[in-house]
């Protein structure tokens, strides 16, 4: 991951997982987020850091660079299986409905992009 996010904007995006997972759409795991991606119906894709190896996911934040699709870092694969409503860790997950949380997800893809922003200066 090119960029780290602070531990409130991380808890956002674990919040925006949880209620799009209730009353949205969310998809989980690698094959199934990439293709979420590509077929540019991800809103937000939320990546684990202990994913080991890291070549598993290293093709999300660059695929959605391409795509204008704003991607999150979590701290770890449980943390993130839970959020999504499943028993064992998962290294991402998209959203592709955020349900209630349309408006957290703008706000959070916002921050997101303020963020990289910054990074890249």
């Amino acid at each position: 991951m090119d960029f780290s996010v602070p531990e409130g904007v991380m808890n956002e995006a674990l919040e925006v997982l949880a209620k799009s997972r209730q009353k949205g759409k969310i998809r989980i795991g690698v094959n199934e987020t990439t293709k979420a991606v590509e077929r540019e119906v991800a809103k937000l894709v939320l990546i684990a850091g202990d994913v080991d190896p890291k070549e598993i996911v290293m093709h999300i934040p660059l695929l959605c660079d391409e795509k204008k699709v704003p991607y999150c870092p979590v701290k770890t694969k449980k943390e993130l299986g839970e959020k999504a409503g499943i028993e064992v860790g998962t290294s991402c997950v998209a959203v592709t409905d955020a349900g209630t949380a349309k408006k957290e997800l703008g706000e959070l893809a916002k921050k997101l992009s303020e963020l990289k922003g910054a990074k890249k200066e």
